[in-house]
């Protein structure tokens, strides 16, 4: 017999929440994009800014900027904090807020604070806006907040279940998560967010993104004196709150099952005060110690853990953007864009790709869990089969195209051979009569033809090595590439 799942409650003191909203950008346009984000107060986020440490994460939050710089591997710590617009790798920028705010959902109102907001311009036209909120009434239930995640993170409320949320704020009234970033908060993307005429709304910007809700992270004080349980748990790593009728929700019933989903999910290296949760939804930390004992903790969370999160949202989605275009060529029409896909899938696996980021164990374990958790590993042997069908096709397409040329040549040479390597009428010396050519001979009229198609052909190759020299130029200059 299955045991029944008995929800627990759990009161909250506080909440910080950070959710991840990716899109799509040109290439092409990312001098113009910077400059209008550095027109609407976004500051570029500089490692030796010490300035910057305790700005953008809530009151009393500080996160070292030299523990940041310690903590990455050499090799991609000149990626993540580059000097300089002007240098590869992804560029951050951040605006404070501290603006409050009212979510309203399922008959509660629920007070919030949004502290900042990040953009990150990421290679090959990937952007992430970041939304750092805070709750900090300590009435707040597990379920709350649980549900006020589930609801914040829609961008748009498709289904019922998601319905009925809206932002209350002095400015006005949002009746969704995009229409307050969109229209709001971060208004001047809109002219810089690739749309797809096919598809509706805005993750037409992402058509190979398999979800329409953004990824959350958290960090949870609970008040002392309390227990942590696997439904709790099971909860925050599903963003559980309330059902339709306003009760405490939980999506599983099965004891046995919740068991081996948080098995599979938790980081409980610092049990039982401390565990950390992670799922295709959510990593949610949930501490129990006490607001004074956890300053390195949520600064990490702030911070490290931050960094390390994002990068690897962003190598998920990635990977899925290679695949999909991947799976929208043409063979028959765009060689040249299979050949700019090799190229693009070789220097995002050699420069932006790393399969180790820390050099610390916990560091690594997280890491591992992230990789898991979002099938990277998976998702990374899936495009380099694809690099390798990718050359393979085009090995077999300039074979046939060699072969062809080759008999061309093949059939001038026999030609050519049988008249001793002279093609010559005595008519073609000095200035041609062309009213003689109705008089040729069979062998005069093989002759003529041979040099006409000959020289034709040689004009042909040239002109069309000229044009497809010229359209690569064009096409690359097109399309949203990163060089």
């Amino acid at each position: 017999m299955v045991e029944e799942i008995k929800i627990q409650n759990l009161t909250i003191t506080k909440a910080y929440m950070t959710y991840l909203f990716p899109f799509s950008f040109l290439e092409k346009e990312r001098v113009k994009f910077i400059e209008n984000i550095e027109n609407h107060q976004f500051n570029f986020f500089k490692l030796d800014n010490n300035k910057l440490q305790d700005l953008y994460y809530g009151k009393g939050i500080k996160v070292s900027h030299k523990e940041l710089d310690q903590y990455f591997l050499p090799y991609i710590e000149d990626k993540l904090f580059p000097f300089s617009t002007n240098e590869r790798g992804f560029l951050r920028y951040s605006k404070e807020i501290r603006d409050s705010y009212v979510y309203e959902v399922n008959g509660n109102k629920l007070d919030f604070i949004i502290n900042s907001i990040d953009i990150i311009l990421c290679p090959y036209g990937i952007g992430l806006i970041t939304i750092r909120t805070e709750m900090d009434k300590q009435q707040v239930s597990l379920t709350n907040v649980l549900d006020f995640m589930s609801h914040f993170r829609v961008l748009e409320a498709k289904i019922e279940e998601e319905k009925g949320g809206k932002i209350i704020h002095e400015n006005g009234t949002y009746n969704s998560t995009s229409e307050l970033i969109l229209d709001y908060l971060c208004h001047n993307l809109k002219p810089f967010i690739i749309r797809n005429k096919k598809l509706e709304g805005y993750y037409g910007s992402l058509p190979y993104f398999e979800d329409e809700r953004m990824f959350a992270s958290a960090f949870f004080i609970a008040d002392e004196n309390q227990t942590i349980t696997n439904d709790q748990l099971f909860r925050m790593g599903q963003l559980d709150g309330r059902d339709s009728t306003g009760q405490d929700f939980i999506s599983a019933n099965n004891l046995k099952y919740i068991e081996r989903y948080i098995e599979k999910r938790l980081y409980d290296r610092w049990a039982p005060s401390t565990y950390i949760i992670t799922s295709e939804h959510t990593q949610t930390t949930i501490s129990m110690k006490r607001n004074h004992e956890l300053e390195n903790e949520i600064s990490h969370f702030m911070g490290i853990h931050y960094y390390n999160l994002w990068l690897h949202y962003y190598y998920k989605i990635m990977l899925l953007k290679l695949s999909f275009e991947h799976s929208e060529v043409s063979w028959s029409k765009d060689k040249e864009y299979v050949e700019e896909l090799i190229e693009q899938i070789s220097k995002f696996d050699s420069r932006y790709y790393f399969k180790h980021v820390s050099v610390r164990m916990e560091g690594k374990e997280l890491t591992n869990i992230l990789k898991e958790t979002f099938s990277i590993n998976t998702l990374f042997e899936e495009v380099k089969n694809t690099v390798d069908d990718l050359n393979q096709a085009q090995e077999k397409q300039r074979d046939k195209r060699q072969n062809m040329l080759l008999f061309m040549l093949t059939v001038f040479t026999v030609i050519s051979g049988i008249y001793g390597m002279n093609l010559i009428i005595e008519d073609w010396k000095g200035k041609t009569d062309w009213s003689k050519v109705s008089g040729y001979s069979f062998f005069e009229w093989i002759s003529l033809l041979t040099a006409l198609i000959g020289i034709s052909l040689s004009i042909l190759l040239l002109a069309w090595e000229g044009i497809k020299g010229i359209r690569n130029i064009y096409r690359k200059r097109k399309r949203n590439s990163f060089k």
